[in-house]
C-alpha cells in the first residue's frame, strides 16, 4: 500500500514540479553582478575544510554570481505510455551521454557541496567554468547508467534520496539499494536528503518533521557514515517558516528549482533548474547561460 501511494506521490511530483520556471527572474540575475572570484582549474576537487568557515551575510551570498546547478530524475529511454509531462522529466540514455560530453567538451567542471558552500561564504577559488549536476529521487538509472557516465569523464555528482523508495521495485521505475547509496557515497559523490516519501515541505507540521527530515537523516548517515548537509524540497516548494527547522537539524544549504532566492537565507533556496528531456545538448547549454 505505502508503495502504491509513493507511486502516485512520484506522479504527482512531475506534475507539480512542472510549474516550477526553469529561467533565472531578472531581480537574481540583477543581484548576482560580481564574477566567481578568483577561478582556477587547480582549485581543490573536494577537499574543503568547511569546519571552520564562517555564514556570510545574505547581501554577501546574494551578490555572488551563482554557480549553474542541474537537476535531472530518470535516465532512460521513453516509452509509449510516458506522457508529454512525464517525458519533461526523462532524459534519455544517449541525450544524457550527450548532454555530459557537452559540458565536458565546453570546460565545465563538476563541483560538490562543500565548495560551494565555501565559495558563497568566503569566495573561495572554484574551477573555472564550474557546475554542480543533482539527480532526486533515488532512481535506479542514476547508478546503473548515470554513475558509469560521469565516471569516464571524471565527474561527481549530488543525489537527493528519498528513503521510501530505497530498494523497491515500481510499476515504472526501479529504486537504489542501500548498498548502492553507499557505494556512490564511497566514490567521492555526495547524498543529501530529500525527504521520506515526497511530501510537500510546506505543509510541514508536528510529526512530519520526525517522519519527513529526522528518521531519513538517520537512515541515510547510517548506509553513508556521513553527516547529512544538503537537503532538496520535494517539487521545490519551500517556505521561509521551515528553514529553522533544518537548520536546527544540521542541514547547511537546501536547494529548490527556479523561484527567487530568499532575501534571509540564500543557503537555504539555492537555484536550480531542470534539464528537460527535450532539450538538446545545444538547448541545454543555451538554458545554463540564460538562466544563471
Amino acid at each position: 500500500m505505502k508503495f502504491k501511494i509513493l507511486t502516485i506521490i512520484t506522479a504527482s511530483a512531475i506534475i507539480m514540479s512542472s510549474c516550477q520556471s526553469k529561467s533565472q527572474t531578472e531581480a537574481d540575475k540583477k543581484a548576482d553582478s560580481t564574477n566567481l572570484t578568483a577561478q582556477t582549474d587547480n582549485a581543490p576537487a573536494s577537499t574543503v575544510d568547511v569546519s571552520k568557515i564562517k555564514v556570510a551575510d545574505a547581501k554577501t551570498i546574494l551578490a555572488r554570481k551563482q554557480v549553474p546547478i542541474l537537476c535531472y530524475h530518470q535516465v532512460r529511454n521513453w516509452k509509449a505510455t510516458d506522457g508529454k509531462v512525464g517525458k519533461d522529466y526523462i532524459v534519455e540514455i544517449q541525450n544524457f551521454k550527450d548532454q555530459m560530453k557537452m559540458l565536458a567538451d565546453s570546460g565545465y567542471h563538476t563541483i560538490l557541496p562543500d565548495q560551494l558552500y565555501a565559495y558563497l561564504n568566503t569566495g573561495a577559488a572554484l574551477p573555472s567554468k564550474p557546475i554542480m549536476l543533482t539527480f532526486d529521487d533515488t532512481d535506479l538509472d542514476q547508478f546503473t547508467i548515470v554513475n558509469p557516465t560521469l565516471k569516464k569523464l571524471g565527474y561527481k555528482a549530488v543525489y537527493f534520496i528519498m528513503t521510501v523508495s530505497i530498494g523497491k521495485k515500481g510499476k515504472f521505475v526501479d529504486y537504489m539499494s542501500s548498498d548502492q547509496i553507499k557505494q556512490l557515497s564511497d566514490e567521492g559523490n555526495v547524498i543529501g536528503s530529500h525527504t521520506y516519501d515526497h511530501k510537500n515541505f510546506k505543509k510541514y507540521a508536528g510529526k512530519d518533521w520526525e517522519e519527513q527530515l529526522d528518521k531519513p537523516t538517520k537512515r541515510l548517515e547510517e548506509i553513508t557514515g556521513k553527516k547529512m548537509t544538503e537537503f532538496a524540497y520535494p517539487f521545490g516548494l519551500w517556505n521561509a517558516e521551515g528553514i529553522p527547522e533544518l537548520k536546527k537539524r544540521g542541514f547547511r544549504m537546501a536547494y529548490q528549482l527556479s523561484t527567487k532566492r530568499d532575501e534571509k537565507d540564500p543557503l537555504f533556496t539555492i537555484r536550480r533548474i531542470i534539464a528537460s528531456g527535450y532539450w538538446s545538448p545545444k538547448t541545454l547549454s543555451n538554458s545554463i547561460k540564460n538562466s544563471f
